[in-house]
């Protein structure tokens, strides 16, 4: 049913959260299978969303509806996709703002942009301690681990996380990407991180390549 699934997707796009939860109901009424409206309408639609980001078509704002509207329709759908053998995330993430950080815009835009590429999403929140983030990846196995500061006083929280994973012996079973405001590749470099982000869109790509 190609017709409702491009509505869906643009839907997405447009940020139409209420389209978005209508459209998904009317195509699983017609019997489309859930897992098929996740590949064919959601994941293209948040790669679009993404690009539309990248190229300064879209801004924080934009995203966020987008965002917002995909969750909803996933929300209907994730029920119906779990136990599906067809269906498997990308990755595991866990993801949080390091120790003394309160700030989580830009988290959250990067958490619903690994979401909407199908990666399960374990959000630590706001001021993580190093402790907290190795007991998640002993916990869930995940991945990836992406770290986020905004303030250049809790940077090195990023450098305290990664020698906790180290020490706790998790480190080479995970890649670290990091990413806020006042973080860079050079501070990513001499950190040990296998990635850097200027954004939530690179966030995505980034995390797609490095568990590729």
């Amino acid at each position: 049913m190609p017709g409702v699934l491009d509505e869906i997707k643009q839907a997405v796009i447009d940020g139409n959260a209420g389209a978005a939860k209508e459209l998904t109901n009317k195509a699983l009424a017609a019997k489309v299978d859930a897992l098929e409206i996740f590949q064919v309408a959601l994941i293209p639609a948040m790669d679009e969303v993404g690009r539309r980001m990248q190229a300064e078509e879209y801004y924080i704002p934009e995203v966020l509806l987008s965002a917002r509207a995909m969750r909803t329709s996933s929300e209907i759908l994730k029920p119906l996709i779990a136990g599906n053998p067809n269906m498997k995330p990308a990755g595991k993430v866990v993801i949080g703002t390091v120790r003394g950080d309160l700030h989580d815009i830009g988290k959250n835009l990067v958490a619903m942009m690994l979401e909407g590429a199908s990666f399960e999403i374990s959000d630590l929140g706001i001021n993580v301690t190093p402790d907290q983030f190795v007991a998640k990846v002993n916990e869930v196995k995940p991945n990836l681990v992406a770290l986020s500061a905004m303030l250049t006083t809790t940077m090195m929280g990023m450098k305290e996380t990664i020698e906790a994973l180290k020490q706790a012996g998790v480190r080479s079973s995970v890649k670290v990407m990091v990413g806020g405001a006042p973080v860079n590749q050079r501070f990513a470099d001499e950190i040990g991180a296998d990635g850097y982000a200027a954004d939530a869109a690179t966030a995505a790509n980034l995390a797609k390549s490095l568990v590729a």
